[in-house]
């Protein structure tokens, strides 16, 4: 589709120069880039909508990328509902983390659960699942909880949590907080700093297994990489245990080969 003006080599620069004012607290020319790059936009919007006005093939095939730029032009920082995060995938969700080096990350959250003993074949996850329109992270706990009993079989008598759980709604007695003081014995202080127990678990289902960058579409996609790093993360540790078991059997079949040569 040839267009009248592409604005690709001034829309470069108005973006790099936006960053650098935001990041130099300039606001004021950082909103005249902003400002800018919505003008140019909105007259690529109604060139393509004029010369595909008349072919109905044409308006079909560009129907939802001009629809998601429309959508990119007219949102704001602060409005409140649903937000555009990525052309190539709606369905990416700002999600606040809360840290200064990383105040907000893109994505889906995904919850994953581990035993709070210590697994003679590794810490397994047990249960992980992505969780879509960014719930609050307390009143995930009694679905994520139901599941995890469904799928092992096994009721469960106590969760370990951190404290983005407070407020979670579910029985109390049965959820230790990070940090709580009351109604604890020394057991439960002992599977509390077990609870840190997770955190490589998640590091390394990320880093190692693909649950950092999903390339899958969609929402199904989210939900199907989840459960494949997951299982990827178990099978790495079966892999590992069967690796032990496997020197183990060579080196008692190479010591009975000794013995049997020696007598």
């Amino acid at each position: 589709m040839p267009l009248r003006q592409s604005y690709v080599r001034v829309a470069k620069r108005a973006a790099l120069m936006a960053g650098r004012y935001a990041h130099a607290k300039q606001f004021k020319r950082h909103n005249r880039e902003l400002r800018f790059l919505r003008t140019r936009l909105g007259r690529l919007i109604r060139d393509l909508r004029r010369k595909t006005a008349a072919d109905a093939a044409l308006r079909a095939a560009f129907a939802i990328p001009l629809t998601r730029a429309e959508q990119v032009r007219s949102q704001r920082q602060r409005q409140r509902g649903w937000k555009l995060y990525s052309l190539h995938a709606p369905e990416v969700e700002c999600i606040g983390k809360g840290k200064a080096r990383a105040p907000y990350e893109f994505g889906c959250k995904v919850s994953i659960a581990t035993p709070v003993t210590r697994p003679k074949g590794g810490q397994f996850v047990l249960h992980a699942q992505a969780l879509h329109g960014n719930p609050y992270d307390g009143h995930t706990l009694a679905p994520v909880i139901a599941d995890m009993e469904r799928l092992t079989g096994v009721a469960v008598r106590r969760a370990h949590v951190d404290k983005g759980y407070r407020g979670h709604g579910y029985d109390r007695f049965k959820v230790w907080i990070s940090g709580q003081v009351r109604r604890t014995t020394r057991a439960i202080r002992r599977e509390m700093r077990r609870r840190a127990a997770v955190e490589p678990v998640i590091g390394h289902v990320k880093a190692e297994h693909r649950m950092e960058r999903n390339y899958l579409k969609g929402r199904d996609g989210d939900r199907a990489n989840a459960v494949l790093a997951a299982a990827g993360y178990n099978f790495s540790l079966l892999l590992r245990w069967l690796e032990a078991l496997l020197r183990a059997l060579i080196a008692a079949l190479s010591g009975a080969a000794l013995t049997l040569q020696t007598a």
